[in-house]
């Protein structure tokens, strides 16, 4: 079956926006996750800084 140029440009297009889409996806997931990794590491350096805060050490052989 043979597509007529009107059908294989609407094609085109349609797997252009798709491929779009998934890229936008991509990288709301990469930054979001960037985001929540940098949130965490700077909570846990406040826990570490914050006065009365008793660090664990590895315990003695």
């Amino acid at each position: 079956m043979r597509l007529s140029p009107d059908e294989l440009r609407a094609r085109k297009r349609r797997n252009l926006f798709i491929a779009l889409g998934l890229l936008a996806f991509i990288v709301l997931v990469f930054l979001t996750t960037v985001l929540r990794l940098q949130q965490n590491q700077a909570d846990a350096r406040a826990a570490l800084a914050a006065p009365g805060v008793v660090t664990a050490e590895p315990a003695a052989r």
